[in-house]
């Protein structure tokens, strides 16, 4: 482990995680807008009510994806792009489980295979529209958008308590125009969070106190624990602790390029007889490129008490919206100043920048593979 101090972080000072894109792939590099996208990943195409009966489109790492359900249920993802002259899929039909596009007629089952070309006495045996490997664990529905081969169920991310009746969330969701490699960064800087979010998560003494950074495998993990204490807003109310001091701890995790999550647990030392002493928060931050530099991004805010309480729902949907659209005009400001400022700035990196530019160094590495440089 690795506590941070008062020292300057030098991993390459020059790399800005916003710097205009650089020629090629290099040892020591660190990803930034401009890096390819991660393909060889389990991403999050729609939430499960998302897709049903009604075939929807959605950009998915630079790719126009139609999603719909079988008969049966079962989620499907192809290709939004008829092979024979680029027709939009999700601008078609559906008869039964066969996907009929809008212009010529050709039928596709869940496989993309074509099973009819009206036009044509024989069905020309090569036409096909691409298919994805989906899995579903309700609420997420993942997508697999690299080689089909490589497709592992194993390498989904547990988010095991978004489905679990022990759990209560509330969540929403964001398109933004910012790159995946920024709000990874954003998340694992707490030290924005008492002037971004003032009252809300964020206070001076949670920015001050000490933290410890690990990487195990391509996973980066920031532990912090902050004693006697008042909490910030969003857990004062629904824990009835307000301006009572308390223990916090909390360990924010850069899971994988779709997904960062965070754990808190919050701690009443001297609870009253009766009184619940421990209270559980997990937040799940899953986002999507759709190319790079826009996202598909949802949130939830989970918790493990007062499961049936309507007003801590109320109170954490809006506490959380408000934050998260803090964090989404933030990253979307600092977009349009590196994209359209013509004068260059290499953005100084400090101690508590450490576990961004660790994971910016994992999201680097796993790009270059997919493109073939050994680092």
């Amino acid at each position: 482990m690795t506590k941070t101090s008062m020292t300057l972080v030098t991993l390459h000072p020059e790399k800005s995680a916003l710097q205009p894109p650089s020629a090629g792939f290099e040892p020591g590099g660190f990803a930034d807008h401009s890096t390819p996208l991660v393909m060889n990943c389990w991403y999050v195409a729609a939430l499960s009510h998302e897709i049903s009966r009604d075939i929807i489109s959605r950009r998915l790492l630079g790719s126009d994806v139609a999603l719909y359900r079988t008969l049966a249920g079962q989620a499907i993802a192809v290709r939004n792009r008829c092979p024979h002259r680029s027709f939009p899929l999700a601008k078609g039909r559906l008869d039964g489980d066969t996907l009929i596009c809008g212009y010529h007629g050709m039928q596709f089952d869940p496989s993309g295979r074509c099973t009819l070309m009206p036009s044509m006495p024989i069905t020309p045996g090569h036409a096909a529209v691409r298919s994805f490997v989906l899995v579903e664990k309700a609420p997420l529905v993942w997508i697999w958008m690299g080689d089909a081969d490589l497709a592992n169920e194993a390498l989904i991310p547990d988010t095991h308590w978004l489905g679990s009746p022990l759990w209560k969330s509330v969540s929403g969701a964001f398109h933004m125009r910012s790159d995946y490699v920024a709000m990874h960064e954003n998340l694992l800087d707490q030290t924005h969070f008492p002037f971004l979010h003032p009252g809300s998560i964020g206070t001076p003494e949670f920015a001050r106190s000490s933290l410890q950074v690990r990487q195990e495998g391509e996973v980066i993990i920031i532990d912090r624990e902050l004693k006697d204490s008042v909490p910030p807003g969003v857990y004062a109310m629904p824990t009835g602790l307000t301006g009572q001091a308390v223990h916090r701890y909390s360990q924010a995790r850069f899971a994988s390029p779709a997904l960062h999550t965070a754990f808190a647990k919050i701690v009443n030392p001297k609870p009253q007889p009766g009184q619940q002493a421990e209270f559980l928060f997990n937040i799940t931050h899953v986002f999507t490129p759709e190319t790079n530099g826009s996202i598909h991004y949802w949130w939830f805010n989970s918790r493990n008490f007062k499961l049936d309480d309507g007003a801590v729902d109320d109170f954490l949907s809006a506490a959380s919206a408000k934050a998260y659209l803090e964090d989404v005009d933030a990253l979307e400001w600092i977009s349009e100043v590196v994209r359209h400022d013509v004068q260059p700035q290499f953005d100084l990196n400090f101690a508590p920048d450490k576990p961004g530019l660790l994971m910016r160094r994992v999201l680097y590495a796993r790009a270059a593979a997919e493109a073939g440089v050994q680092l």
